[in-house]
């Protein structure tokens, strides 16, 4: 399975050890840190239990940005409730679709800090949220076991016969061209005054949902790129 499971600014290294060995019981291996706190660290290798080669060919990034950047799809997990709703999936349904997109190219479901999860900034990068369903008593999952449970989903939807994949026109578009594109877009509804300069993220944010749920490909982002640089264009010569 092409699919890489990210953790951001993860504080405990005995965490990410666990994260390791859930991924390990399910066959996954590709694991990205971004800016853990302590790393590589001996807890971390204690509690990895048989999986320290993933510890060892763990990727560390700066950025999530950096860590997803060649993916076409990604879930970010999270319990929070958001003020802006995010497309949401159950770690089921939501395994079964990185799957079906893993055959266009490499997907990622990531998990924030333990204390606060992920930042609607991280989520902004993200395709959907993904929660898993607790008790309302006491909502609150180690990430180890949020992993498991998710390393599990993606374990079985990997065994189901989906049928064929059908070829398509052109690849997704991947997490660096999408935010190219996004930069983009705001630089030039900055240019023609659509966009409030010193509050442009609400509005970006619900554009990117817009987009998300559009799914363009690689083709249809250049196009959307080309628009806007015609409009760039056309308002320079306005001017």
């Amino acid at each position: 399975m092409s699919i890489r499971i990210v953790l951001v600014g993860t504080t405990h290294p005995g965490n990410i050890g666990a994260v390791a060995r859930a991924m390990k019981n399910m066959g996954l291996s590709d694991l990205r840190l971004v800016n853990p706190k302590y790393f590589p660290h001996e807890d971390a290798t204690a509690r990895a239990s048989g999986a320290s080669d993933i510890l060892e060919r763990a990727v560390v990034t700066e950025t999530l940005a950096d860590a997803i950047t060649d993916c076409v799809y990604v879930a970010g997990a999270s319990a929070r409730s958001r003020s802006i709703n995010w497309p949401c999936m159950g770690p089921r349904d939501c395994a079964e679709r990185m799957i079906r997109e893993s055959a266009h190219g490499d997907v990622a479901c990531v998990f924030g800090p333990e204390k606060n999860g992920l930042h609607n900034d991280d989520l902004d990068l993200c395709h959907t949220l993904l929660t898993i369903p607790t008790d309302p008593g006491f909502s609150s999952l180690n990430i180890g076991m949020a992993v498991q449970v998710v390393t599990y989903e993606l374990r079985v939807a990997s065994m189901l016969d989906e049928g064929p994949v059908f070829e398509v026109e052109a690849p997704p578009a991947t997490s660096e061209e999408m935010e190219h594109f996004y930069e983009h877009l705001e630089n030039v509804l900055r240019d023609v005054r659509f966009l409030d300069p010193d509050n442009p993220r609400h509005l970006m944010r619900r554009l990117r949902r817009l987009f998300i749920r559009a799914r363009p490909d690689q083709n249809e982002v250049n196009i959307l790129r080309g628009i806007l640089t015609a409009v760039d264009r056309a308002r320079k010569d306005d001017d």
